[in-house]
Protein backbone atom coordinates (compact mmCIF):
# COMPACT_ATOMS: atom_id res chain seq x y z
CA UNK A 1 0.00 0.00 0.00
CA UNK A 2 1.04 3.65 -1.05
CA UNK A 3 2.28 5.82 1.83
CA UNK A 4 5.25 6.02 4.32
CA UNK A 5 6.40 3.16 6.70
CA UNK A 6 8.50 3.68 10.24
CA UNK A 7 11.30 1.82 8.71
CA UNK A 8 11.30 0.16 5.67
CA UNK A 9 14.37 -1.53 3.70
CA UNK A 10 15.24 -1.51 -0.11
CA UNK A 11 17.51 -4.54 -1.40
CA UNK A 12 19.34 -5.98 -3.88
CA UNK A 13 19.43 -3.30 -5.81
CA UNK A 14 22.32 -1.82 -7.82
CA UNK A 15 22.39 1.75 -5.52
CA UNK A 16 24.43 4.77 -6.68
CA UNK A 17 26.64 6.67 -3.67
CA UNK A 18 29.12 9.35 -4.18
CA UNK A 19 31.46 6.88 -3.83
CA UNK A 20 30.12 4.55 -6.76
CA UNK A 21 27.53 2.14 -7.22
CA UNK A 22 27.08 -0.52 -4.94
CA UNK A 23 25.79 -4.10 -6.09
CA UNK A 24 23.19 -6.01 -3.91
CA UNK A 25 23.21 -2.73 -2.29
CA UNK A 26 20.26 -1.77 1.12
CA UNK A 27 18.77 1.71 1.38
CA UNK A 28 17.37 1.76 5.09
CA UNK A 29 14.74 4.11 5.35
CA UNK A 30 13.42 5.72 8.72
CA UNK A 31 10.90 7.73 8.52
CA UNK A 32 11.29 10.47 6.18
CA UNK A 33 14.85 10.10 6.02
CA UNK A 34 18.06 7.84 4.92
CA UNK A 35 19.12 5.69 8.06
CA UNK A 36 22.23 3.87 8.26
CA UNK A 37 20.87 0.57 10.29
CA UNK A 38 17.50 -0.40 10.12
CA UNK A 39 15.01 -1.66 12.96
CA UNK A 40 14.43 -5.18 14.37
CA UNK A 41 12.18 -6.60 12.07
CA UNK A 42 12.17 -3.92 9.66
CA UNK A 43 10.22 -5.05 6.34
CA UNK A 44 12.32 -5.51 3.45
CA UNK A 45 11.20 -4.88 -0.14
CA UNK A 46 13.46 -6.40 -2.99
CA UNK A 47 15.04 -4.61 -5.64
CA UNK A 48 17.12 -7.42 -7.25
CA UNK A 49 17.67 -6.36 -11.03
CA UNK A 50 17.06 -2.71 -10.12
CA UNK A 51 18.80 0.49 -9.72
CA UNK A 52 18.42 3.05 -7.05
CA UNK A 53 19.47 6.98 -7.40
CA UNK A 54 19.03 9.82 -5.90
CA UNK A 55 15.68 11.75 -6.42
CA UNK A 56 15.86 14.21 -9.30
CA UNK A 57 16.78 17.90 -8.92
CA UNK A 58 15.24 20.48 -11.26
CA UNK A 59 16.82 23.61 -11.18
CA UNK A 60 14.82 25.02 -14.46
CA UNK A 61 11.32 24.48 -14.73
CA UNK A 62 7.93 26.08 -16.05
CA UNK A 63 5.79 24.05 -15.33
CA UNK A 64 4.01 20.62 -17.00
CA UNK A 65 1.14 18.36 -16.11
CA UNK A 66 -0.65 20.91 -18.07
CA UNK A 67 -0.39 23.58 -15.55
CA UNK A 68 2.13 26.65 -15.65
CA UNK A 69 4.28 28.05 -12.87
CA UNK A 70 4.22 31.45 -14.55
CA UNK A 71 0.84 32.03 -14.89
CA UNK A 72 -1.21 29.02 -12.85
CA UNK A 73 -3.29 29.32 -9.92
CA UNK A 74 -1.66 27.50 -6.38
CA UNK A 75 -3.77 24.37 -7.30
CA UNK A 76 -2.27 24.28 -10.98
CA UNK A 77 0.95 24.88 -9.79
CA UNK A 78 0.95 21.70 -7.46
CA UNK A 79 -0.40 19.69 -10.05
CA UNK A 80 2.42 20.75 -12.10
CA UNK A 81 4.79 19.51 -9.64
CA UNK A 82 3.22 16.52 -8.90
CA UNK A 83 3.70 15.50 -12.30
CA UNK A 84 7.36 16.23 -12.39
CA UNK A 85 7.54 14.09 -9.43
CA UNK A 86 6.15 11.20 -10.46
CA UNK A 87 9.00 11.03 -13.30
CA UNK A 88 11.55 11.12 -10.46
CA UNK A 89 12.13 14.71 -10.19
CA UNK A 90 11.66 14.73 -5.81
CA UNK A 91 12.90 18.68 -5.66
CA UNK A 92 12.47 21.72 -8.65
CA UNK A 93 12.76 24.72 -8.72
CA UNK A 94 10.05 27.04 -10.67
CA UNK A 95 11.00 29.35 -13.24
CA UNK A 96 9.23 32.21 -14.61
CA UNK A 97 9.23 33.56 -18.09
CA UNK A 98 9.23 37.44 -19.43
CA UNK A 99 6.65 39.63 -18.24
CA UNK A 100 5.54 43.05 -16.47
CA UNK A 101 7.58 43.81 -13.32
CA UNK A 102 4.53 43.72 -11.56
CA UNK A 103 3.17 40.48 -12.30
CA UNK A 104 6.84 38.92 -11.63
CA UNK A 105 6.84 40.20 -8.73
CA UNK A 106 2.74 38.68 -7.96
CA UNK A 107 4.31 35.40 -9.33
CA UNK A 108 6.95 35.90 -6.75
CA UNK A 109 4.70 36.14 -3.60
CA UNK A 110 2.55 33.24 -4.99
CA UNK A 111 5.46 30.73 -5.78
CA UNK A 112 7.54 31.59 -2.49
CA UNK A 113 4.39 30.44 -0.01
CA UNK A 114 4.55 26.82 -2.39
CA UNK A 115 8.62 27.28 -0.98
CA UNK A 116 7.85 28.34 2.02
CA UNK A 117 5.50 25.30 2.37
CA UNK A 118 8.22 22.51 1.06
CA UNK A 119 6.64 21.95 -2.26
CA UNK A 120 9.49 24.01 -4.16
CA UNK A 121 12.66 24.71 -3.91
CA UNK A 122 13.12 27.91 -5.11
CA UNK A 123 12.21 30.46 -7.76
CA UNK A 124 14.55 30.98 -10.67
CA UNK A 125 13.58 34.62 -12.71
CA UNK A 126 14.45 33.66 -16.29
CA UNK A 127 13.74 37.61 -18.12
CA UNK A 128 13.17 39.78 -18.34
CA UNK A 129 16.58 40.98 -18.12
CA UNK A 130 17.72 39.01 -20.95
CA UNK A 131 18.65 40.31 -24.58
CA UNK A 132 16.22 40.52 -27.38
CA UNK A 133 19.05 39.32 -30.30
CA UNK A 134 18.42 35.67 -28.23
CA UNK A 135 15.23 36.75 -26.52
CA UNK A 136 13.85 32.86 -27.72
CA UNK A 137 10.22 32.83 -26.41
CA UNK A 138 10.69 35.93 -24.49
CA UNK A 139 8.03 38.69 -25.32
CA UNK A 140 10.52 41.44 -26.90
CA UNK A 141 8.20 44.51 -26.21
CA UNK A 142 8.72 43.70 -22.18
CA UNK A 143 12.42 43.16 -22.16
CA UNK A 144 14.37 45.24 -20.07
CA UNK A 145 17.56 46.09 -19.37
CA UNK A 146 19.14 44.48 -15.55
CA UNK A 147 18.87 47.64 -13.64
CA UNK A 148 20.07 45.98 -9.87
CA UNK A 149 17.44 48.15 -8.47
CA UNK A 150 14.92 45.84 -10.53
CA UNK A 151 16.29 42.81 -9.71
CA UNK A 152 16.16 43.82 -5.93
CA UNK A 153 12.76 44.46 -6.26
CA UNK A 154 12.12 40.66 -7.39
CA UNK A 155 14.53 39.39 -4.80
CA UNK A 156 12.34 41.27 -2.44
CA UNK A 157 9.25 40.32 -3.53
CA UNK A 158 10.26 36.53 -3.59
CA UNK A 159 11.02 36.61 0.17
CA UNK A 160 14.12 34.63 0.40
CA UNK A 161 13.18 32.03 -2.03
CA UNK A 162 14.49 33.37 -5.42
CA UNK A 163 17.46 31.13 -5.77
CA UNK A 164 18.54 32.15 -9.46
CA UNK A 165 18.43 35.02 -12.31
CA UNK A 166 18.84 34.63 -15.57
CA UNK A 167 20.33 37.63 -17.30
CA UNK A 168 22.55 38.89 -20.37
CA UNK A 169 25.28 40.44 -18.41
CA UNK A 170 26.21 42.13 -21.32
CA UNK A 171 23.60 44.88 -21.01
CA UNK A 172 23.67 47.94 -19.02
CA UNK A 173 23.30 46.99 -15.95
CA UNK A 174 24.38 43.28 -16.04
CA UNK A 175 27.93 43.42 -14.53
CA UNK A 176 26.20 45.28 -11.43
CA UNK A 177 23.51 43.02 -11.21
CA UNK A 178 25.72 39.96 -11.13
CA UNK A 179 27.20 41.37 -8.16
CA UNK A 180 24.28 42.12 -6.09
CA UNK A 181 23.53 38.54 -6.53
CA UNK A 182 26.31 37.05 -5.16
CA UNK A 183 26.10 39.29 -2.90
CA UNK A 184 22.83 37.83 -1.56
CA UNK A 185 23.53 34.39 -2.56
CA UNK A 186 21.57 34.15 -5.54
CA UNK A 187 22.73 32.45 -8.69
CA UNK A 188 23.66 35.00 -11.20
CA UNK A 189 22.96 32.95 -14.32
CA UNK A 190 24.52 33.60 -17.92
CA UNK A 191 21.25 33.23 -20.46
CA UNK A 192 19.69 34.07 -23.34
CA UNK A 193 23.10 36.51 -24.19
CA UNK A 194 24.77 38.17 -27.02
CA UNK A 195 28.11 38.35 -25.60
CA UNK A 196 31.18 38.26 -26.56
CA UNK A 197 33.67 36.17 -24.97
CA UNK A 198 35.36 38.52 -23.51
CA UNK A 199 32.32 39.98 -21.88
CA UNK A 200 31.28 36.61 -20.60
CA UNK A 201 34.58 36.20 -18.98
CA UNK A 202 34.07 39.41 -17.26
CA UNK A 203 30.47 38.86 -15.61
CA UNK A 204 32.20 35.27 -14.58
CA UNK A 205 34.49 37.13 -12.75
CA UNK A 206 32.09 39.47 -11.08
CA UNK A 207 30.46 36.08 -9.84
CA UNK A 208 28.06 34.54 -11.93
CA UNK A 209 28.49 31.02 -11.72
CA UNK A 210 25.58 29.04 -13.96
CA UNK A 211 25.02 29.23 -18.04
CA UNK A 212 21.58 28.67 -18.98
CA UNK A 213 20.81 26.21 -21.55
CA UNK A 214 24.30 25.62 -22.54
CA UNK A 215 24.12 26.20 -26.63
CA UNK A 216 20.54 27.29 -26.95
CA UNK A 217 19.60 31.12 -27.24
CA UNK A 218 23.63 32.49 -27.16
CA UNK A 219 26.45 32.97 -30.05
CA UNK A 220 27.39 29.97 -31.58
CA UNK A 221 30.98 28.89 -30.94
CA UNK A 222 33.08 30.02 -33.54
CA UNK A 223 36.90 30.23 -34.08
CA UNK A 224 37.25 33.77 -34.42
CA UNK A 225 34.49 34.63 -32.12
CA UNK A 226 34.32 32.03 -29.26
CA UNK A 227 31.64 34.06 -27.41
CA UNK A 228 30.17 32.96 -24.54
CA UNK A 229 30.21 28.81 -25.40
CA UNK A 230 34.04 28.85 -24.91
CA UNK A 231 34.13 31.15 -21.81
CA UNK A 232 31.25 29.07 -19.79
CA UNK A 233 32.64 25.70 -21.06
CA UNK A 234 36.52 26.58 -20.21
CA UNK A 235 35.70 28.22 -16.41
CA UNK A 236 36.07 25.62 -13.55
CA UNK A 237 33.68 28.29 -11.73
CA UNK A 238 30.58 27.72 -13.77
CA UNK A 239 28.14 25.13 -14.13
CA UNK A 240 26.13 24.26 -17.31
CA UNK A 241 22.50 23.84 -17.69
CA UNK A 242 21.74 20.96 -20.49
CA UNK A 243 18.32 20.08 -22.23
CA UNK A 244 18.67 16.75 -22.95
CA UNK A 245 15.55 16.06 -24.90
CA UNK A 246 17.41 15.13 -28.44
CA UNK A 247 15.95 18.50 -29.91
CA UNK A 248 17.65 21.15 -28.02
CA UNK A 249 21.00 19.52 -28.47
CA UNK A 250 22.54 17.50 -30.88
CA UNK A 251 24.37 14.39 -28.73
CA UNK A 252 28.03 15.64 -29.97
CA UNK A 253 26.80 18.95 -28.30
CA UNK A 254 26.38 17.07 -25.12
CA UNK A 255 29.24 15.00 -25.73
CA UNK A 256 31.55 18.50 -26.01
CA UNK A 257 29.97 19.74 -22.75
CA UNK A 258 30.35 16.84 -20.81
CA UNK A 259 34.09 16.29 -22.25
CA UNK A 260 35.14 20.21 -21.47
CA UNK A 261 33.46 20.98 -18.36
CA UNK A 262 33.14 17.19 -16.60
CA UNK A 263 29.94 15.87 -15.18
CA UNK A 264 30.82 17.73 -11.98
CA UNK A 265 30.11 20.81 -13.94
CA UNK A 266 26.38 19.53 -15.85
CA UNK A 267 23.41 19.96 -14.70
CA UNK A 268 20.71 18.15 -16.47
CA UNK A 269 17.46 20.37 -16.52
CA UNK A 270 13.96 20.37 -18.46
CA UNK A 271 13.18 23.64 -19.17
CA UNK A 272 9.62 22.35 -19.11
CA UNK A 273 6.69 23.88 -19.71
CA UNK A 274 2.97 23.31 -19.48
CA UNK A 275 3.02 20.09 -22.16
CA UNK A 276 5.59 18.57 -20.16
CA UNK A 277 4.05 15.30 -19.12
CA UNK A 278 0.34 16.33 -20.86
CA UNK A 279 0.92 15.88 -24.54
CA UNK A 280 0.38 17.70 -28.18
CA UNK A 281 -1.74 21.00 -28.08
CA UNK A 282 -2.37 24.71 -27.97
CA UNK A 283 -0.33 26.03 -24.96
CA UNK A 284 0.60 29.97 -23.33
CA UNK A 285 4.40 30.07 -22.45
CA UNK A 286 3.88 33.98 -20.36
CA UNK A 287 1.98 35.71 -22.66
CA UNK A 288 2.83 34.26 -26.30
CA UNK A 289 0.96 31.08 -27.98
CA UNK A 290 2.68 27.71 -28.02
CA UNK A 291 1.74 25.33 -30.14
CA UNK A 292 3.21 21.65 -29.16
CA UNK A 293 3.37 18.74 -32.22
CA UNK A 294 5.25 15.69 -31.90
CA UNK A 295 6.45 16.51 -28.17
CA UNK A 296 8.41 19.88 -29.22
CA UNK A 297 6.99 22.85 -27.82
CA UNK A 298 7.25 26.16 -30.24
CA UNK A 299 6.24 29.78 -30.81
CA UNK A 300 2.76 29.87 -33.19
CA UNK A 301 4.68 33.04 -34.24
CA UNK A 302 8.16 32.59 -35.27
CA UNK A 303 8.58 29.26 -34.67
CA UNK A 304 11.08 29.17 -32.19
CA UNK A 305 11.49 26.49 -29.46
CA UNK A 306 9.50 27.42 -26.69
CA UNK A 307 10.56 25.25 -23.77
CA UNK A 308 10.19 21.94 -23.51
CA UNK A 309 8.19 19.06 -23.23
CA UNK A 310 11.08 17.00 -21.27
CA UNK A 311 10.80 14.95 -17.94
CA UNK A 312 13.94 14.33 -16.15
CA UNK A 313 13.98 10.35 -16.54
CA UNK A 314 13.63 11.03 -20.07
CA UNK A 315 17.02 12.65 -19.75
CA UNK A 316 18.35 10.56 -17.63
CA UNK A 317 17.24 7.21 -19.74
CA UNK A 318 18.71 9.08 -23.29
CA UNK A 319 21.79 10.71 -21.44
CA UNK A 320 22.90 6.50 -20.50
CA UNK A 321 21.45 4.94 -23.29
CA UNK A 322 21.95 7.34 -26.10
CA UNK A 323 24.84 9.72 -25.13
CA UNK A 324 26.25 6.50 -23.42
CA UNK A 325 27.31 8.83 -19.99
CA UNK A 326 28.15 6.83 -17.09
CA UNK A 327 25.18 6.55 -14.54
CA UNK A 328 27.60 7.80 -11.58
CA UNK A 329 28.17 10.37 -14.08
CA UNK A 330 24.54 11.14 -14.91
CA UNK A 331 23.55 10.85 -11.45
CA UNK A 332 25.72 13.74 -10.43
CA UNK A 333 24.38 15.62 -13.50
CA UNK A 334 20.48 15.35 -12.50
CA UNK A 335 21.10 14.95 -8.84
CA UNK A 336 24.16 16.32 -6.65
CA UNK A 337 24.92 19.47 -9.29
CA UNK A 338 21.98 21.55 -9.16
CA UNK A 339 21.73 20.38 -5.16
CA UNK A 340 24.69 21.88 -4.61
CA UNK A 341 24.06 25.11 -6.14
CA UNK A 342 20.77 25.56 -4.88
CA UNK A 343 22.01 25.37 -1.34
CA UNK A 344 20.19 21.91 -0.61
CA UNK A 345 22.99 19.27 -1.04
CA UNK A 346 22.86 19.11 2.94
CA UNK A 347 19.52 17.50 2.71
CA UNK A 348 18.66 16.11 -1.06
CA UNK A 349 20.99 15.08 -3.82
CA UNK A 350 22.87 11.77 -3.09
CA UNK A 351 21.49 8.66 -0.95
CA UNK A 352 23.47 8.88 2.81
CA UNK A 353 21.80 8.47 6.21
CA UNK A 354 20.42 11.42 7.61
CA UNK A 355 19.31 13.18 4.24
CA UNK A 356 15.39 13.31 2.98
CA UNK A 357 14.74 9.70 1.47
CA UNK A 358 14.16 11.26 -1.87
CA UNK A 359 14.74 8.33 -4.56
CA UNK A 360 13.72 6.51 -7.54
CA UNK A 361 14.28 2.88 -8.72
CA UNK A 362 14.47 2.09 -12.10
CA UNK A 363 14.50 -1.13 -14.02
CA UNK A 364 17.60 -2.58 -16.10
CA UNK A 365 16.11 -0.09 -19.02
CA UNK A 366 16.36 2.65 -17.17
CA UNK A 367 12.60 3.22 -16.88
CA UNK A 368 11.57 4.98 -13.42
CA UNK A 369 9.44 2.08 -11.30
CA UNK A 370 9.59 3.73 -8.19
CA UNK A 371 9.48 7.42 -6.86
CA UNK A 372 10.12 8.26 -2.75
CA UNK A 373 10.10 11.36 -1.49
CA UNK A 374 10.87 12.12 1.94
CA UNK A 375 9.81 8.70 2.93
CA UNK A 376 7.03 8.00 1.05
CA UNK A 377 6.30 6.43 -2.20
CA UNK A 378 5.03 8.88 -4.55
CA UNK A 379 4.82 6.12 -7.13
CA UNK A 380 5.22 2.53 -5.35
CA UNK A 381 7.44 -0.40 -7.38
CA UNK A 382 5.02 -3.18 -8.34
CA UNK A 383 7.32 -5.54 -6.84
CA UNK A 384 6.96 -7.32 -3.38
Amino acid sequence: MAGRADSTVLAGARVVLPTGTVENGRVIVEGTRIAGSAAEGAPTVDLSGHWVVPGFVDMHNHGGGGASFTSGTVDEVLTGIRTHREHGTTTLVASTVTGEMDFLAHRAGVLSELVEQGDLAGIHFEGPFISPCRKGAHSEELLRHPDPAEVRKLMDAARGTAKMFTLATELPGGIDSVRLLAEHGVIAAIGHTDATYEQTVEAIDAGATVATHLFNAMPPLAHREPGPIAALLEDERITVELINDGTHLHPAALELAYHHAGAHRVALITDAMDAAGFGDGLYQLGPLAVEVKGGVARLVEGNSIAGSTLTLDTAFHRAVTIDRIPVGDVVQSISANPARLLGVYDRVGSLEPGKDADLVVLDEDFAVQGVMRKGAWIKEPGIS
